[in-house]
Parts: C-alpha cells; structure tokens; sequence
C-alpha cells in the first residue's frame, strides 16, 4: 500500500471501476493498513496470507518487484485472476516462470498495468503503422528524460534504487511504459548497444543514466536516452518511414508526409537532390492522460465477459527484457543479441545483489501527490 497500491485501493472505493468491490488490501505495515481498515476493509499483514483468504476473486499486484512472480504465482494456483503492475516481474527469467504458471490456468484472466497504450496519442501512432500511412519503418529516436528525480525520492524507501530491492533503476522503474510502448509500436528489436551510467546524478547503486542503440529484423536503427537526473528534460518521440516522418513533442503530433516513398525517389529520381513532395498534417488527440482505472475496469469486463485484455500478462515480458537487454549491454560493455538469455541475465543480476556494499539511508519524503508524476 505504497505510492501505487494506494492510488488503486482509493479509485477502486471511489466507485471508479463498476461491477467490482474492493474487498481487501495487505501491506507489512499496519500504519499503512489503518486507514483502510477504517473504511471497512478486511486487512492483512501480507499479500499471501490475503491470497490465501478466500476474500478476492482477483488481486491486483502492486508491491516492490522481485514480489510480483511469487505473489503472481501463488494467486494463480490459487484460482484467482491477476493483474500485475509494471514490471510483471524484476526480470526476464522470473517473467518466464510467471508466465509458465499462467498457461496451467487458461480460464483466468492475466493482465498488466500498461495504461499508456490507451493513451490516444499513442492509439493514433499505432493506427498510422498498422495501416501503412508510415510505411517500413527506418528509424526512431526516442528522448525521455522527463524523469527528473530528487535525492529524497531514492531515499524514500529501502528498496528503491537497489539491486536486491528494484532490480535496476530509471530502465525497469520509470521506462518501462515507454519500453513496452516501444516494442508494441515498431516490435522487438534484433541487437543492442547501451551505455549506462549507475549513480552518476544519485547517490544509488543502479542505472540513472542510459543512452542505446538498437537495430531491427527489418534493418530499421533507434536510439533510446533516458534519465532521472536532467532538468528541465525532454520528451521527443520521432518515428523516420519511407512515407515521411512522426514527431510527438510538446503535446502535438506532427506528420510530415511523403507524397511518394522515400525508397522509391531514392531509386528513380533523375535528379541527385530531390526529395519527394510533402504534406504537413498536424494530427489531433485526446490529450487526456490515460487512467489506471480504465485498465482496470478492461481487467473487469475480461473477467465477467470475456472482453479482449489491453495488455495481456503475457506481453508484459517484452517490456522487461528490453530494460534487462539495456542494462546488461551497458555493464558487460558489449553488444547483445536478442532473445535475451533470462537465465544469463538473472546470473548477472544475482552477482551484482551478492556483491553489493551500498548501505542504503531511508528518510520520509514531504507529502506531495505523486500522480503528477505520471509521464506521457
């Protein structure tokens, strides 16, 4: 009942989510329970003895990372539906555990908390590729450095920032949307060059820093930069086709059109520097930023009629081994071919855990509505 499991609870009370009642919450720390139980809610000191309750048809998971694939599995066993808050686990060869328990339960619904693919903006960007306004894609690039994050966030909680605790840093704690947003839009890539940087802004032992390469199946290249240490920051999404290019920055997506495809007046123009004829559209969306509860309310209508799942359980490791691939290219100083190997990586992970000394200082943070802190 942290920062994201308390933002659930309190729109699930507010009714925001119909045909469902929230009927428990667990959390190890009952001055985070109280106020809950104050409302008539059934509490528990841990999400496996409320898994084991027989309170909930369903769960929502949304604890720190390494929990999610036990608690993920034991409420699967337990014939209940899950949906997993991002990252569906801390890394790819615990999401392949996850999802094996899954396909032992066809008939339960399994989901993850990827709101931002309901986001029209995205919807519109997925539409114009679908449809083959953009044509083959080239070349995307990808500035996210609108994470800027203070020492007293870090210092928060005991977890954050560490191996043992979070599993990584900017890549699986804040990217995550915009990794999964990544390979939803234009696929998984085919290799990868990362350079990261751990705690070059922060006093933490993980990634705040990260600047990729990536190259895919169909030769089309990327780059990818994130952060949580630069202020003001960016957010610049620009997808390169044969047909013209895509810019979302600044709440406004841009199409500037090909009249003919790029490929095409590179092979049959007479003349050496023409290019071909555009059109500059301006594309309206909803600038509405997307709701948890909308995800949850899909999760719901699954559940009771079997509604198509925005983002199944499933999907959920892309996402996660595009931020292992990141940072494990990065720390090994080489460039990684996909499929990531999860158990190579979990190795890798697990050394890093057993040879950490940092010592991590917890101090409260000032009360601020963290909700603001979701990106777009």
């Amino acid at each position: 009942m942290g920062n994201i499991g308390s933002h659930h609870a309190n729109y699930l009370l507010d009714e925001q989510v119909k045909r469902c009642e929230l009927r428990a919450v667990s959390d190890a720390s009952f001055d985070k329970l109280s106020p809950f139980q104050q409302r008539g809610l059934r509490v528990f000191a841990s999400g496996g003895d409320l898994i084991r309750s027989g309170e909930t048809d369903a769960v929502i998971i949304a604890t720190p990372h390494f929990q999610h694939t036990a608690l993920g599995i034991a409420a699967l066993k337990a014939g209940l539906h899950v949906l997993v808050e991002k990252p569906i686990s801390a890394h790819k060869a615990d999401a392949e555990r996850l999802i094996a328990e899954r396909r032992q339960h066809p008939a339960q619904v399994f989901a993850a908390m990827f709101q931002l693919r309901l986001e029209s903006r995205y919807a519109r960007i997925k539409k114009l590729i679908t449809d083959g306004d953009l044509g083959q894609v080239a070349r995307f690039s990808w500035i996210m450095t609108d994470w800027f994050r203070s020492e007293a966030y870090y210092s928060s909680g005991g977890w954050r920032a560490t191996w043992k605790g979070e599993g990584g840093g900017v890549l699986i704690n804040q990217c995550l949307h915009q990794l999964d947003l990544l390979q939803w839009l234009l696929g998984m890539p085919a290799r990868v060059r990362s350079f990261v940087q751990l705690g070059r802004f922060h006093n933490i032992e993980v990634e705040d820093n990260v600047t990729a390469y990536l190259e895919f199946p169909n030769g089309a290249t990327g780059v990818f930069v994130s952060t949580t240490g630069e202020a003001p920051g960016t957010s610049r999404f620009e997808i390169a086709g044969e047909m013209g290019r895509l810019l979302l920055e600044n709440d406004k997506l841009t199409f500037i059109r090909n009249e003919v495809s790029m490929f095409e007046q590179c092979k049959t123009s007479r003349l050496g520097f023409q290019k071909p004829a555009v059109w500059n559209v301006e594309i309206p969306f909803d600038k509405q930023p997307a709701r948890h509860a909308a995800v949850t309310q899909n999760f719901i209508d699954a559940i009771l009629d079997g509604a198509p799942l925005i983002a199944p359980g499933e999907e959920g490791i892309h996402s996660i081994e595009l931020a292992n691939v990141l940072l494990y290219s990065g720390l090994i100083g080489q460039t990684v071919e996909l499929p990531l190997d999860g158990a190579t990586y979990e190795k890798k992970l697990n050394e890093l855990i057993a040879a950490s000394k940092f010592e991590k200082k917890v101090a409260p943070v000032s009360t601020e509505d963290f909700t603001q802190s979701f990106r777009s």
